[in-house]
């Protein structure tokens, strides 16, 4: 530690540090500084913000050996900006975050003071005659754990667009978790997706949203719990399933293994009663009495069931390959995360050759597809240079059709003059001006200027091969 010039470790209640180094307190006789004793730190405007990019402030204020609010303080007085919780989470998660911009202005030196406190001794039991006072504390509510990809995300789950009764959410935000849920099974959907990716976790697999440049695509998720021919889902039978923007996918390794948690639909009888359907076997329908079903009907529809199904894809275009686990009666799905976790890590070689093989087939269906528009190419070129060739030749026909007419009309003229040289004074002077007009109306019969107007083969379209 180097002190300021002129100023005295001992005496003086400040030591400057001329670098951001880990501070170590002085000693004197073994003995550490007098408490309360303050500890600048000096950096500079750009030093400071380029240190607030690289660490959260409570990361960062440790070093500094200050606090995290007293270190934002400094920031908002020196117009530092500094990222704020968001971009931290974006950027452990793999996405894109922005950073912010230093403001202009001077690259002062910021000193930054510490206290330098030591603590006192405890005091022994008893002592000065007090009685020693013991509470009983209660034991400390441990936070459950919660995956860093699920924070905040039932709120954006929340904010869905208008959906009609007994249908799944259909959320505005399409970069989220793939979770598929009806608002009241929402709660048990995302324990299901935190355990399932915590599970992932613990040994050592990362679930994250697929980044936009990985390429990979969600497939089409079958939402029936048993799968019939029809589809009854949403009023009037056609109504369409929220999908995420990306897929939820798990690395292992560097094969892509897509997951989704969707919750099941059963096909279930409605009663229309009063302007509304409601479920066959509701407390509502069975407690009517008989002549107020007189003017009801039923029909079936698919509703949420409240059961749940993990998908786990291929995300590759190409690769069709799906593993599936659901609630049953025996066994609920929160149990077969062991299960899982195993099954996917025992894909991982039997995907890879699938993947492996999909990329010689899309390599192959390449080269084909280049051939066939090399092929393509060649004939288009062809055909080209056929129809300039063909316009030429019709054009120099057209030419010699022109002149043949023209060298009548020249002949006529030629016979004309000779005629006129017999003709009265009076007469020849007419006729004379109104020849040379006829024949300027006429135009050229040279024939080197109906040639020079002609365009040859090579002057319409050139051949780009041999």
């Amino acid at each position: 530690m180097t002190a300021k010039a002129g100023m005295p470790l001992i005496g003086s209640r400040k030591v400057y540090l001329e670098s951001p180094a880990k501070l170590s307190l002085p000693r004197v006789d073994d003995r550490l500084l007098p408490v309360g004793m303050e500890v600048l730190m000096k950096l500079t405007r750009s030093e400071l913000f380029r240190k607030v990019c690289e660490l959260p402030l409570s990361k960062l204020a440790p070093e500094l050996e200050t606090s995290g609010p007293a270190l934002a303080v400094i920031c908002r007085q020196h117009q530092i900006p500094y990222p704020g919780s968001g971009y931290w989470t974006r950027k452990s998660l793999g996405l894109v975050a922005d950073l912010p911009i230093l403001p202009e202005g001077p690259d002062d030196a910021i000193e930054i003071a510490a206290r330098v406190v030591v603590p006192r001794k405890p005091k022994a039991p008893g002592s000065e005659g007090e009685p020693t006072i013991r509470f009983k504390t209660a034991p400390k509510h441990r936070r459950s754990e919660h995956h860093l990809l699920l924070f905040g995300v039932e709120e954006h789950f929340r904010k869905t667009r208008a959906a009609e009764k007994n249908e799944f959410l259909r959320p505005w935000k399409r970069l989220l978790p793939d979770i598929i849920s009806s608002p009241e099974a929402l709660p048990q959907a995302l324990a299901i997706a935190n355990k399932l990716y915590l599970t992932l976790s613990e040994v050592g697999l990362n679930v994250q949203i697929a980044a936009a440049a990985e390429n990979l695509s969600r497939i089409q998720i079958e939402e029936r719990e048993v799968e019939r021919k029809d589809r009854k889902y949403g009023r009037y039978s056609f109504g369409t399933i929220w999908a995420p923007d990306r897929p939820t996918v798990v690395f292992i390794d560097n094969v892509p293994i897509g997951l989704t948690i969707t919750e099941m639909t059963e096909r279930v009888t409605m009663r229309y009663v009063s302007g509304d359907y409601y479920r066959e076997d509701s407390k509502l329908i069975r407690s009517l009495k008989s002549w107020q079903l007189t003017h009801s009907w039923t029909t079936e529809q698919d509703l949420p069931s409240g059961r749940f199904r993990i998908v786990a894809y291929s995300p590759k275009p190409g690769v069709d390959w799906s593993l599936h686990w659901q609630d049953a009666a025996s066994e609920e799905l929160s149990e077969k995360m062991p299960e899982i976790v195993q099954a996917l890590r025992a894909a991982k070689a039997k995907l890879l050759a699938l993947m492996l093989a999909e990329d010689e087939a899309q390599a192959k269906r390449k080269k084909e597809q280049e051939e066939e528009w090399e092929r393509y190419r060649r004939r288009e070129d062809a055909r080209q240079v056929e129809q300039a060739l063909q316009a030429s030749q019709k054009q120099l026909a057209d030419i010699i059709d022109s002149w043949g007419r023209a060298m009548v009309v020249e002949r006529f003229f030629t016979d004309a003059e000779a005629r006129l040289e017999g003709a009265q004074e009076e007469r020849k002077q007419r006729l004379k001006e109104r020849l040379a007009l006829a024949r300027q109306m006429m135009g050229t019969v040279d024939p080197l200027d109906f040639i020079d107007n002609w365009q040859a083969p090579e002057d319409r379209y050139r051949s780009k091969y041999d």
